[in-house]
């Protein structure tokens, strides 16, 4: 009895001890469910609170905001509650009790609940932290990074100690979720090497991870974009990754990895399908005008008919609740879209030009741009638009924001030119990049082209603005180097001021450069040739010798663009047998990982320049691929769909008259009709010119016809017929004349099919073909790929071929008539074999 007494004695005792020993103002912190009950137990216990309890308290308060959607967060109470200025001050007191963990989270913590940067808490945390910064864990480093990238810091010798830390112990990081964070906040101090080793490492990490944990290959995507630097293996693994948890995705994270794809120029159909029906399955509960927003942006371009309408609908109805820049995001959107929407439109325009005020200079030029674009009809807007641009480019020292505000300026309808414009346009020329000086050029034809006293003078100002453009990009290039300095400003160029003044000047340029294109560039300069259409042997003769070296280390997404400008330019290299094999048999491994839409390009560039792999040839033309094709168009913009499905249609063409063994079917007879229907048929003064010499020539105008219909739906300017003695066949049925609405002269299409057998024994059928330039590269008499491929077609439907280049046609020799007729006799009777 004693005995019991005594253990029920001690074990009051323990438990006594054990209560006295909890932190029971601690345990009422954690007890805590809302931010009012946490404010509630520091204001009664602000003399017994220790510096773990301010950590927790303000750990607490971060957490509960974190746990609501973005439209319920209270950030404003809380920072306008008096004991939240009770903990901060507290907080600041005990900085130097905190361990360096809580240092760094406390910071984190603080900046979450949106506290400014410039409050003294936040430079007390930085400065406390940075003392502490190289005993840092790395875990705990990787979240000061954060904290330094939310204050925009990325470009500070802090962030430079850091980036330092970094390279000395990446090898002991064994968690992506410690990478890849410090990945994003050192990217503007990496150098190439340490770039390198990040990617390495981030590669290795994303094995090991657990596939749920999206963030990490989201991040390591966000890196890629920010060092401009496209690693397509990792990519891939990146996307897979993505792909994964594609059912827990919300709007925003799709639309922050579609905007990082845009931009580093990676297009994965598969994650758009998904991302396509993630996003149809999330309109329902984006109902807020944040997430609304972001949702109508991604999923508008890409959205069916009914979709848009339905988001179009809903756009009308939240219209009044958006702020300045949702209003923004949804008028650029609905460019994208190629908005028609009347109501909807004049609606945003009324919403923006009530907001206009609180926009930046940028902004303006942005809604500038797409209120014209989608044809708003608003003089009031517009008129206070162009004082805003006027104002803001006049007021600008940055040469992008000048270059940008007086291209949109250069969009709006004016009589006369502001010479202030002019002067601001002179002042920050020398300063310009060759993409800036070129939408100048653009910029100047415009204003000349709308300058009523052009037309009667030359007005100084221009020619002297023309002067300076070209002199300065003359300058600009010739000091451009390394190679891929010039490829990265010269890559995106266009227009008739570049053809004239430049794109001869930087092929020179890169010919001084040739030994510095090596395989991590062979890219570039492949895309610049296809883009510009120029023939360079000696470049494309580089690009075969590097890509045959060192194949094993070039993406196979990469292929594509490597051997297309020797398809579409018409060129074999030196080794060209070996350099399309090693092409071929480096991609066709990964055949099935290749986007369809990039398979069928890279199967017709293939065809243009006479390559039918037949691996390739049979997995394009399967059901499944076909039905998978059709659904990851549907995601594409109208102009790009329409773009694919007539390159798969010369491909089926292609296979079916070069490589009839393959068996496949033509089944693009209908596709073809609706295409003959919506094609503007109209006949050149050039084409009503030759045929009305052919009729002299032939000795009738029904011994040729016009616009020829052949199988396989290719047109042939004028057909004729020769019997064996080489005299012209007249044909049963001239050709048609007709005129249309407008004016245009149109002949009317003819298939051959009626005629083809009835022709005499021994007779020659006879194709004409007028060539313009576009069928020939641009700085020479080369003939590109699509006018050899269809003349080899033409060929094997039965036709003798003959060409008349514009160049010959349009030659100082054949001035008069009668040299004309005669250069059409001497085609017609003495070149044919």
């Amino acid at each position: 009895m004693f005995g019991l007494r005594s253990l029920r004695v001690c074990s009051r005792r323990l438990f006594h001890s054990r209560v006295v020993g909890r932190d029971q103002l601690l345990d009422q912190l954690l007890a805590c469910s809302a931010e009012d009950q946490v404010f509630d137990v520091v204001g009664r216990n602000k003399a017994k609170l220790s510096v773990k309890h301010v950590s927790c308290a303000i750990g607490l308060l971060w957490q509960f905001q974190r746990d609501r959607p973005q439209m319920l967060r209270t950030f404003e109470s809380v920072q306008n509650h008096p004991q939240f200025l009770t903990l901060r001050v507290l907080a600041e007191n005990k900085i130097s009790l905190l361990d360096d963990s809580s240092v760094v989270k406390m910071l984190y913590d603080v900046l979450r609940l949106q506290v400014e940067h410039h409050d003294s808490l936040v430079q007390h945390l930085v400065t406390e932290a940075w003392t502490r910064l190289e005993r840092l864990q790395m875990k705990t480093l990787s979240k000061f990074a954060v904290c330094l990238s939310d204050q925009f810091l990325h470009h500070s010798p802090l962030m430079g100690q850091i980036t330092q830390i970094v390279s000395q112990r990446l090898d002991s990081i064994q968690d992506a979720r410690v990478l890849t964070p410090l990945m994003i906040g050192i990217f503007p101090l990496v150098s190439p090497q340490l770039r390198d080793a990040l990617l390495t490492k981030a590669d290795t990490l994303l094995d090991k991870m657990d596939p749920i944990h999206f963030n990490n290959p989201r991040r390591v995507v966000q890196f890629l974009r920010n060092v401009r630097y496209v690693h397509r293996p990792l990519l891939e693994k990146c996307n897979w990754l993505l792909m994964q948890n594609i059912s827990h995705l919300d709007v925003e994270h799709i639309c922050i990895t579609l905007g990082m794809y845009q931009t580093l120029q990676y297009n994965n159909s598969d994650f758009r399908v998904a991302a396509r029906q993630r996003l149809i399955e999330l309109v329902d509960t984006s109902t807020d005008p944040a997430t609304f927003t972001k949702l109508f942006a991604c999923l508008g371009p890409m959205a069916g008919q009914g979709d848009r309408e339905r988001l179009e609908s809903t756009a009308l109805l939240l219209a009044d609740e958006l702020n300045p820049q949702q209003a923004l995001g949804v008028l650029e959107a609905m460019e994208e879209m190629q908005c028609r929407n009347l109501q909807l439109i004049n609606k945003m325009a009324a919403i923006l030009f009530k907001n206009l005020e609180s926009y930046r200079s940028l902004d303006i030029a942005r809604i500038t741009q797409n209120l014209i674009l989608l044809h708003c009809q608003n003089p009031e807007i517009f008129s206070r638009l162009k004082a805003k641009l006027l104002h803001s480019q006049q007021g600008s020292v940055f040469p992008f924001e000048v270059t940008i505000l007086t291209r949109v300026l250069s969009m709006l309808p004016s009589r006369h030119l502001d010479e202030g414009v002019l002067s601001r346009v002179e002042a920050v020329l020398p300063q310009c990049n060759l993409n800036n000086l070129n939408t100048y050029a653009i910029v100047v034809a415009k204003w000349i082209r709308y300058d009523p006293s052009y037309r009667h003078s030359t007005p100084s100002k221009y020619v002297h603005l023309l002067q300076s453009l070209n002199r300065c990009a003359r300058e600009r290039l010739h000091k451009l180097e390394p190679v891929d300095v010039v490829l990265e400003e010269v890559k995106y160029l266009s227009g008739e001021w570049f053809d004239e003044m430049l794109l001869e000047e930087s092929m020179v340029t890169l010919q001084r450069l040739l030994h510095q294109i090596s395989w991590t560039n062979v890219h570039d300069v492949a895309v610049y040739l296809t883009r510009t259409n120029y023939f360079c042997a000696a470049l494309l003769d580089r690009i075969a010798s590097m890509t045959i070296e060192n194949i094993d280390k070039i993406h196979y997404s990469a292929i594509y663009a490597t051997l297309l400008p020797f398809a579409k330019l018409n060129y074999d290299p030196p080794t060209a047998e070996q350099f399309f094999d090693a092409c071929i048999q480096h991609f066709t491994p990964h055949i099935s990982s290749i986007d369809p839409q990039m398979l069928v390009l890279l199967a017709y560039a293939l065809a243009m320049a006479d390559y039918f792999p037949e691996e390739v040839v049979r997995e394009i033309f399967n059901v499944d691929f076909l039905a998978k094709l059709d659904a990851h168009l549907e995601t594409l913009p109208d102009a790009q769909n329409m773009r694919i499905r007539l390159h798969l249609m010369e491909l089926n063409r292609a296979v079916c008259l070069e490589c009839p063994e393959f068996q496949v079917p033509w089944f693009h007879e209908r596709y073809c009709k609706w295409l003959q229907k919506r094609a503007n048929s109209s006949i050149s003064p050039i084409q009503q010119q030759i045929h009305k010499m052919l009729g002299d020539v032939l000795g009738g105008i029904n011994c040729a016809k016009v616009g020829v219909l052949t199988p396989y739906f290719y047109t042939v300017d004028f057909e004729l017929v020769l019997d064996r003695h080489l005299q012209p066949v007249p044909y049963s049925e001239p050709s048609q004349l007709q005129i249309s609405e407008n004016g245009n002269v149109h002949w009317q299409s003819v298939s051959a099919d009626r005629e083809r057998t009835d022709l005499p024994p021994g007779a020659r059928r006879i194709a004409l073909e007028f060539l313009d330039s576009k069928s020939f590269c641009k700085n020479s008499r080369h003939m590109k790929g699509e006018a050899m491929m269809k003349k080899r077609h033409l060929e094997i439907l039965g036709y003798q071929v003959l060409q008349i280049p514009h160049f010959e046609w349009n030659s100082m020799e054949l001035s008069t008539e009668d040299a004309w007729k005669e250069y059409l006799r001497k085609k017609i009777f003495t070149e044919l074999p």
